[in-house]
């Protein structure tokens, strides 16, 4: 095997246990309680792993060209966005369910990744072609390359033995997803975990690994998506309702409450102007002072109104 690919596979999975140790230390305080993070039984979470061989190597690939920290944050921003993207989509296709969300983060794309993280990537990013790397070369150059081949040989085959392994599982939760009559996630979440804690340790490690994961099946994603559809359909109704309803009343939009104080007082200036004392008869006299009667009603009434 190649020195530069053994010190890749080795360096894979230096990140992959340093990414799981930051994993179950954040987990910790927030659940006061060790949880074993990832897919994998094994201290690992490949994502980490990948990323930092990702960044390494196109580092070095554009330094020829350009070594500066601003272009390592950058690569490191765009790859692990994209690898954590690419993760999140497929995992969510492959076993119907979304591991992570975001959604409720500003600045998101899809729920599947966030500016806040994107940021620390670049951040470790930076941290690990300029401090971890060169600390790692240092300790691999006091390591002779049969040991280092022999020590990549060993954690590559209990890597792909915890793979195999974590896949049955896996399939295992597709499998009840797929099978699940529950009508929401919530409920078909309560039953991958009485599906899961009822078998082996590593069924049961993966339910505590991910005690937030969303899982989905097409039916409900085709219910949301029909709600979505009837929500938008009811929105376009009412807005539509509204234009005609302006085009109808034109401009004047005023409370129909004013409308018709203002038609009171417009009629109270007629009758001002066509009522006389002397020259009306009584019945108009009659009819004048139960009018007047009914205005002071009114007008104490609105001074029992709370002022505004």
């Amino acid at each position: 095997m190649p020195e530069k690919l053994i010190n890749l596979v080795l360096l894979f999975f230096a990140y992959a246990f340093l990414g799981w140790c930051i994993e179950v230390t954040l987990k910790y305080f927030q659940f006061h309680r060790f949880i074993n993070r990832g897919f994998l039984a094994g201290p690992w979470l490949p994502i980490y792993g990948s990323g930092a061989v990702l960044i390494t190597v196109a580092v070095r690939a554009v330094s020829p060209l350009e070594s500066s920290i601003g272009t390592t944050f950058l690569i490191a921003f765009l790859l692990c966005g994209t690898l954590e993207y690419l993760t999140s989509y497929i995992m969510e296709k492959r076993f119907h369910a979304r591991w992570w969300d975001y959604s409720q983060k500003p600045m998101n794309l899809h729920g599947r990744i966030w500016i806040g993280n994107l940021i620390l990537f670049g951040l470790g990013g930076v941290l690990i072609v300029n401090v971890f790397n060169p600390l790692l070369a240092r300790l691999a150059e006091h390591m002779s390359l049969q040991l280092r081949e022999s020590l990549a040989l060993v954690i590559s085959i209990l890597f792909a033995a915890d793979c195999a392994v974590s896949h049955f599982v896996l399939k295992l939760v597709k499998t009840g997803v797929e099978n699940s009559k529950a009508d929401d996630t919530e409920e078909i979440n309560r039953e991958i975990r009485l599906l899961l804690t009822n078998r082996s340790v590593f069924h049961r490690r993966f339910a505590e690994a991910y005690p937030e994961v969303i899982y989905k099946t097409e039916r409900i994603t085709a219910r949301m998506d029909a709600i979505k559809a009837e929500t938008e359909k009811l929105r376009g109704e009412a807005e539509l309702r509204v234009a005609e309803m302006k085009q109808e009343l034109g401009t004047n939009l005023e409370p129909t409450i004013l409308v018709k104080n203002d038609i009171i007082e417009k009629q109270d200036a007629i009758i001002r102007q066509l009522y006389h004392e002397d020259s009306a008869s009584e019945e108009t006299k009659a009819l004048m002072r139960e009018l007047e009667s009914k205005k002071a009603v009114l007008q104490k009434r609105r001074s029992l109104l709370p002022k505004r």
